[in-house]
């Protein structure tokens, strides 16, 4: 109830009008917008993980979780008066009706498939790096920063994702590149790290990658709908799905965590259906994508099979 449902509703209203004053600012440079606005979770990222390691160790997790409670109300609260859509609510006539019709189109469905399995696996990394860190004889201290190195390297590659999803680059370029590099960098760099070195080039490949697939949310739905109400809408549904994967991941990955951890094996034995979890869903996310040349390909093929017939 106050974790799932009381925490998810009070997000959700928190964070849709500022997505929407962000749609209402920002046309031409909206990926640019929401690059940075989604880095700055990233940001907080670097530090959280100290802070809670810090406070769970001295108070335990009532205290912190309270204290976590209370800082979101006093650090965020005063900033509330300070947002104002840029048309004001008293010149505001009509609201205007949103515009389902991109529900029919192909494109969308792709984009809706690739996102919900991307969300399968994004968050598995961020759910055991620290505890596969302890695993293979590392301290919790390197644990919590891996994390924080993680979350740089998403500030760093959520921002030029965003900013690259508004110029003439091929969107669907970039969301090939962040799936499978990040289902490399998984692969490779997760499941075969012994050291402490190996799983910082990890943190860093991922977290530039894997996090760049968000930043480009508000231009897959540019490109699926012109419509400005459409394109909100289909922002909302990728949200949604990547939403339910978030919800899943937990249970899923928790069954696939072995109970003997070998430092020696892949993914240290313990971690290796994790891992090999996490990365499928990647390259899956990557592989859907290319369905949008499906057509492209099929036309090829038959005008080459036509000319080899003449």
């Amino acid at each position: 109830m106050t974790q799932g449902i009381m925490y998810g509703l009070g997000f959700v209203i928190f964070y849709y009008p500022i997505i929407s004053m962000v749609n209402d600012y920002w046309i031409t440079r909206r990926g640019m917008a929401y690059g940075f606005l989604c880095s700055a979770s990233g940001v907080s990222g670097t530090v959280m993980p100290f802070a809670f390691e810090a406070m769970l160790n001295k108070y335990g997790y009532p205290t912190t979780l309270r204290a976590v409670a209370v800082g979101l109300v006093v650090l965020t609260g005063p900033l509330i008066p300070l947002l104002k859509s840029r048309t004001p609510d008293s010149e505001v006539s009509v609201v205007a009706r949103t515009d389902w019709t991109f529900l029919r189109v192909r494109l969308f469905w792709i984009y809706t498939l690739s996102n919900f399995v991307q969300g399968f696996g994004y968050f598995i990394p961020a759910l055991y790096l620290p505890s596969y860190a302890t695993s293979i004889g590392l301290s919790s201290t390197q644990g919590a920063l891996l994390l924080a190195i993680m979350s740089i390297a998403q500030v760093l590659g959520q921002m030029p994702y965003g900013y690259l999803s508004d110029r003439k680059l091929s969107l669907n370029l970039l969301l090939l590149l962040s799936t499978t590099m990040s289902s490399i960098a998984v692969f490779i760099c997760w499941g075969l790290a012994h050291t402490f070195g190996l799983l910082i080039l990890f943190s860093i490949i991922y977290g530039y990658f894997g996090a760049g697939y968000v930043a480009m949310w508000a231009r897959m739905g540019t490109a699926v709908s012109s419509e400005p109400t459409a394109a909100f809408a289909a922002f909302g549904l990728f949200n949604l799905g990547k939403g339910v994967g978030n919800v899943l991941t937990g249970p899923i990955s928790g069954y696939l965590v072995g109970d003997v951890a070998n430092e020696q094996r892949y993914a240290a034995l313990k971690y290796e259906g994790t891992v090999l979890f996490a990365g499928a869903c990647m390259l899956f996310s990557g592989s859907t994508i290319l369905l949008c040349y499906l057509k492209r390909l099929s036309g090829m093929l038959s005008r080459l099979s036509v000319a080899a017939a003449l």
